[in-house]
């Protein structure tokens, strides 16, 4: 008998029923086995037993806003590495950002369409689904980047990066030498391309510089054109 793939997991957060059955009912269409919590604090506990593949969490939620949800998350090695969505009624730039700096890899403004939404986490979910066909580890001096495992080690310790953080290093350090244009990462990493996105990247390339600060001095901002990750014994 073929082997069936397990069903993906994911958990909406967000206590406005009107969109949690909107999420579920496209998100389940797609395949995926949905759960549902309105509250930031019981989403928490629930994330932190394990048994789930996505995140698409609200910003303004009751016990727990968003945004701190997703920092509590990304503080532990349980779920630091957990893929999430970020889902906003605020279309304030500065929101956004915030958003992705403590640790969401994608956003979507309300009101937003669900095809786009569903889009998103697929393009997310490719990203991770690339295991036991990967290549031999790159290893770039103290840095070591296992695409197998998911894991990055600078000088023999491990690095704990986003499903986004960790795609992006691997498309910086697969063109380095080379200019990587922003929207390249755009399409290559969150499978979309849109003007405004670029600035996406732009915070995910500094969260990495302070993650990795041994590589602050050899990837390089190229202005009005995007990021350069120099060669092994590059000036």
């Amino acid at each position: 008998m073929l082997a069936v793939a397990p069903m993906k997991r994911a958990l909406v957060v967000e206590d406005d029923p009107d969109i949690v059955e909107l999420i579920d009912h496209y998100l389940k269409a797609e395949g995926f086995e949905v759960e549902a919590l309105g509250d930031g604090r019981q989403a928490l506990e629930r994330l932190r037993g394990g048994g789930h593949d996505v995140v698409i969490l609200d910003l303004q939620l009751p016990g727990l806003d968003g945004l701190s949800l997703c920092a509590e998350l990304r503080r532990d090695k349980r779920t630091r590495s957990l893929p999430v969505i970020m889902l906003t009624a605020r279309g304030d730039e500065a929101d956004r950002v915030v958003g992705l700096e403590v640790g969401a890899d994608d956003y979507v403004v309300k009101p937003f369409s669900p095809k786009e939404l569903v889009a998103r986490v697929r393009a997310l979910m490719r990203r991770l689904e690339r295991r036991e066909d990967e290549e031999a580890p790159i290893v770039l001096g103290p840095l070591e980047i296992d695409g197998a495992r998911h894991t990055v080690r600078w000088e023999g310790q491990a690095v704990h990066l986003t499903a986004k953080e960790f795609a992006l290093l691997v498309a910086l350090v697969e063109a380095r030498g080379r200019v990587l244009s922003r929207q390249a990462p755009l399409a290559q990493v969150w499978g979309y391309s849109y003007a405004e996105g670029t600035r996406t990247v732009d915070v995910h390339v500094r969260r990495l510089r302070e993650k990795l600060p041994g590589i602050a001095g050899r990837l390089t901002t190229v202005k009005s054109l995007g990021y350069r990750m120099s060669r092994e014994g590059d000036e």
